[in-house]
């Protein structure tokens, strides 16, 4: 009787920083998401988030940036942990879902895509949108799915609108963190002072790239940290802005200082309301020339490897666009909704709201280069080209 072939080996990792900081790290497709500073177990990875940098580096200097004595002794851990590491987008699929992405899945593969918002007046109005993050977050929370979350406040007394990440474990604190920033914040850099504080079962609430961190950490086995990762919220986001937008255009141009701002919104136009009760639009192709380094190359814009992703894009300016992706991110939508600490629509009653995901999910995955590997790109349509002026 013939004999079935073997199965191939898997091959063995052995790719570790100097891989890391050729391939990602000064290639254009490092984000930023400081997931390999957060899995080093050796404590040898800082993270500069100073001037629009917001890049992982080497501390010791023996063997120059792009050098490292523990992993030229075997240790891999940030190259596991990298959510933009050679071929993360089927690795992740294949450990979140069973399967790769169709390529007509521009939004990444997903079980539900509805219309949510709070209940709760509070939450809802100290909410970006709909206040469904929040709400995740406080009913997760008094349910026991998690002791802590991984968030993004604003430094010092917020009018630096510079956004740091930090640890929400009461509902003051959840509250504290609602709203959008548009500059960047690695909140997975909140890790060590949530596990320090005793904290068990954390949730992560990050842009698309550092909602990825969690599942590339479990696919390729980056050791304990995944571990601690209980629900993921994933926000969806085309781009982050350098913090010079604000002095160099927004008062450079408009005069409109930091200080003075209180709330910012993307719908079409960057929104921004003023503490004296102005509220001013400015055109986002002005904003483009500030857009941070590292959102360049990025290709998603879905979130798509959150338990369940969040944004407030469509016509309902105070529903939240919410694609659930897992069977932990469907139970909490589920039991939320059923005790009626959120309401929902179908995601059909706002068609545009969906094209629009798809659209911007399409655009953000023609940035992904050509000379990296392919997947993101799967069925990517080519942009259609620009017609000429007339004359």
């Amino acid at each position: 009787m013939a004999m079935a072939p073997e199965a191939p080996k898997k091959e063995r990792w052995t790719a570790h920083w100097a891989h890391l900081y050729d391939e990602v790290v000064t290639s254009g497709l490092c984000t930023g998401c400081a997931g390999c500073v957060v899995a080093c177990p050796h404590d040898v990875l800082g993270y500069n988030d100073a001037e629009g940098v917001y890049k992982p580096f080497h501390l010791e200097e023996e063997g120059g940036p792009g050098g490292c004595g523990h992993g030229d002794r075997g240790c891999t851990s940030c190259t596991r942990a990298c959510p933009r590491f050679r071929a993360w987008e089927p690795e992740i699929d294949s450990f979140m879902f069973g399967r790769e992405r169709r390529p007509d899945e521009m939004e990444g593969i997903a079980k539900d895509v509805i219309l949510t918002r709070a209940t709760d007046t509070e939450v809802h109005e100290r909410g970006q949108d709909g206040g469904l993050v929040s709400a995740i977050l406080l009913w997760a929370m008094d349910h026991g799915y998690i002791d802590a979350a991984l968030v993004s406040y604003l430094e010092g007394d917020g009018t630096s609108w510079k956004a740091i990440p930090g640890v929400a474990r009461t509902r003051d604190e959840i509250l504290a963190a609602a709203g959008s920033r548009y500059t960047y914040s690695a909140n997975t850099m909140a890790y060590a002072e949530a596990i320090a504080g005793g904290a068990e079962k954390l949730a992560l609430v990050g842009m698309s790239c550092q909602s990825s961190v969690p599942p590339v950490m479990g696919a390729r086995k980056a050791g304990k940290v995944s571990r601690k990762f209980a629900l993921n919220i994933g926000l969806l986001c085309s781009k982050t802005f350098d913090d010079a937008i604000f002095e160099e255009l927004f008062e450079a141009k408009y005069g409109l200082k930091k200080q003075d701002m209180v709330k910012m919104n993307i719908k079409g136009v960057f929104q921004i309301w003023m503490r004296n009760g102005d509220y001013h639009e400015v055109p986002l192709k002005e904003c483009h020339a500030w857009t941070r380094e590292g959102c360049k190359a990025c290709p998603d814009f879905a979130a798509e490897h959150a338990d369940i992703s969040t944004g407030g894009i469509g016509a309902f300016n105070d529903w939240t666009l919410t694609i659930v992706r897992t069977d932990v991110g469907r139970e909490i939508i589920i039991k939320m909704l059923e005790d009626g600490t959120i309401e929902g629509r179908p995601g059909d009653a706002d068609p545009g709201a969906i094209a629009l995901l798809r659209k911007l999910s399409t655009v953000s995955r023609r940035r992904w280069p050509e000379t990296a590997l392919p997947f993101p790109k799967v069925g990517v349509p080519a942009a259609k080209a620009k017609s000429a002026p007339a004359h």
